[in-house]
């Protein structure tokens, strides 16, 4: 089988977003689990999760070879459409916080569409501004998802 090609993540310095839209050869309900479940989840992004439940409020921790552990928290949820987890990870300070700091952290949203074949998955990150250095972690965030979304699509796709 081969990749589906995708594009590049997009950088909106003035909105202080990341934003990028791929498309996966793969039902929606296969990409929802790939996305919201700790075992998938670990599977493509970074390399430990831990979601104590799917619901809003709910918290949990992704962790990042070479990066530690970031606490993130599900902000937004209407399965299997979208889900939005806000997360204290701020390259550019390097530190890890022991629980998401709502003040000085980001939301990254994930977007499902059914298409023909597969799912549109959209994924916007917002909240740069909150951050010690939103030129740096746009930057950082902005190669993250290219590869990190290449990753779920390759997990997604290889009927893992």
């Amino acid at each position: 089988m081969t990749m589906t090609a995708n594009q590049a993540s997009v950088v909106d310095a003035g909105e202080f977003t990341v934003r990028r839209t791929i498309t996966i050869a793969a039902p929606v309900e296969k990409v929802w689990a790939a996305i919201t479940e700790a075992e998938h989840i670990a599977r493509w992004f970074g390399q430990a999760a831990v979601l104590d439940e799917v619901a809003v409020g709910a918290g949990g921790v992704f962790s990042f070879e070479g990066y530690g552990a970031f606490p993130v928290r599900i902000e937004e949820l209407d399965p299997p459409r979208m889900i939005a987890y806000r997360w204290s990870n701020d390259d550019a300070r390097g530190t890890q916080p022991a629980e998401v700091d709502p003040d000085h952290s980001t939301v990254f949203r994930f977007t499902l569409e059914a298409l023909d074949g597969g799912t549109q998955l959209t994924v916007v990150e917002t909240g740069f501004d909150t951050t010690s250095d939103p030129a740096f972690n746009m930057e950082s965030h902005r190669q993250g998802w290219d590869s990190e979304l290449d990753e779920l699509a390759a997990y997604v796709e290889g009927g893992s």
